[in-house]
């Protein structure tokens, strides 16, 4: 008998594949005992209703399917919101670093998970903080990365950079990125930072173009506290949390970035490891 007896599924919106294997897997987990919690999206493919918000979704369930990319995880991540449920994320197309599984992969590893044989790979968050004048405006967790990027159009920033406390330079570039070791596949990637195997305690701090060619990326240890200040005029820097929510900066506002005391549990195959998924996904030479 499965030891998970209900599971949440959130779907990639407009999707005909999720069309397709939605109404498929509720049948499927029907006919095995178990119940679902349905996502608006995934509630529109099954016909069900209207569906649950995803941060209720969660609720007693013991599993939560994400059907999607790596920005449907995203989202899936952040309406987790720190319980301790694993999540299970199907890849339906893209590039996918973080949806490893496959959707032929789907039902062998979703009959493993469902009798809790599910090896799971806790992914650290990055708590941060907007400050406006002495006042915390609003504080977010991210499973990729903090963004600081211009908001017009061919105009570089300034962004001055202090790491507990001690000064570190101004960076006059494009933006700035602060990523978790799962987020540094991601847009640090593309602007040059490094990989990380997800389990390193540590954070990638990446401009994005700088104008002074010798800024580097630079890592820092996960128990660093990384504060970055707004050093350009108002409403010409735009703060994002995993390419997903954000607001525009004021001068000197202050955006402080830490370790979140959140993870996320994410199921892979057994099978595959990190680096699997790297010579995978990056097409590196194999043996």
């Amino acid at each position: 008998m499965p030891v998970i007896k209900t599971v949440g599924i959130i779907a990639k919106p407009r999707s005909d594949l999720a069309a397709r294997i939605v109404p498929e897997m509720v049948r499927w987990l029907a006919g095995r005992g178990v119940g679902v919690r349905l996502d608006p999206e995934s509630a529109g493919y099954a016909d069900s209703g209207p569906g649950l918000a995803r941060e209720i979704l969660p609720d007693g369930a013991q599993l939560v399917i994400v059907l999607g990319g790596d920005g449907t995880l995203l989202s899936a991540a952040r309406a987790i919101a720190g319980r301790d449920i694993p999540l299970l994320a199907v890849n339906l197309g893209g590039l996918g670093f973080l949806t490893a599984i496959t959707v032929d992969q789907i039902y062998p590893q979703l009959e493993r998970a469902l009798h809790g044989d599910f090896p799971v790979s806790r992914h650290r968050m990055l708590h941060c903080e907007l400050w406006r004048e002495g006042t915390q405006l609003a504080s977010y967790e991210a499973l990729n990365d903090l963004v600081l990027t211009k908001a017009e159009i061919a105009r570089m920033i300034d962004l001055e950079v202090q790491i507990d406390g001690h000064f570190v330079c101004v960076y006059k570039a494009d933006g700035l990125i602060v990523a978790t070791p799962t987020g540094s596949t991601a847009y640090s990637l593309s602007a040059g930072g490094p990989i990380m195997v997800p389990d390193v305690a540590a954070f990638a701090i990446t401009p994005i173009c700088p104008h002074t060619l010798t800024n580097r990326p630079l890592v820092v240890p996960d128990q660093s506290v990384i504060q970055v200040l707004n050093r350009s005029d108002d409403e010409v820097t735009y703060l994002t949390i995993d390419g997903q929510v954000g607001e525009l900066l004021k001068h000197d506002d202050s955006v402080i970035c830490k370790s979140s005391t959140q993870t996320v549990g994410l199921i892979r195959p057994p099978e595959k490891v990190f680096f699997d998924v790297l010579r995978e996904k990056l097409h590196w030479g194999g043996r």
